[in-house]
């Protein structure tokens, strides 16, 4: 049998891990498709930067940084798929006739896979982030449980990583 002590080091050990996957696969914070997302974000009405954030995050539970968002807006801009108006003291974006069209592909289902380029950005942005929420439980066994529960808390994190696998493993 382990120590009390040994079983708080593996628990963080297995917290640490966790981010450093989540990290090297792209992150919690990284959508595999920032351009949709803005795109998509703007077919409703125009906005300012941080509303394009903010329709991302109410749509995906992913909250984009600036530094992911403003250089993506001005991207389109350049490719002439997005239009910028200075109103006040912001920038408010809108989608052009060929963003417009751009951003209605990206909600049409693909022939092949029946799913539209949206869904697989909210789809794949919803498993980091379960795992980030993970993390954070593991964290907080790690810091306040007993020895016990974090003994406990260590066979979880291994079970929930062997399922994962497996998960990979079906045909």
């Amino acid at each position: 049998m382990r120590s009390p002590a040994s079983h708080g080091f593996d628990l963080w050990e297995a917290v640490d891990g966790l981010r450093e996957t989540l990290a090297s696969a792209g992150g919690w914070r990284t959508p595999p498709d920032v351009r949709t997302a803005v795109l998509v974000s703007l077919r409703g009405e125009p906005l300012h930067g941080y509303g394009v954030i903010q329709a991302i995050e109410e749509r995906t539970g992913w909250r984009p940084g600036p530094g992911e968002v403003y250089p993506m807006l001005q991207q389109l801009v350049d490719e002439q798929l997005v239009v910028s108006v200075q109103e006040g003291e912001r920038k408010v974006f809108s989608l052009t006739e060929t963003g417009r069209a751009a951003a209605e592909a990206a909600v049409e289902p693909d022939a092949a896979s029946g799913e539209s380029m949206h869904e697989r950005v909210s789809r794949h942005a919803a498993l980091p982030k379960a795992g980030a929420k993970l993390a954070q439980a593991a964290a907080v066994v790690a810091q306040s449980g007993t020895p016990e529960q974090a003994e406990r808390a260590v066979a979880i994190l291994d079970e929930a990583r062997r399922k994962l696998y497996a998960i990979l493993a079906e045909d």
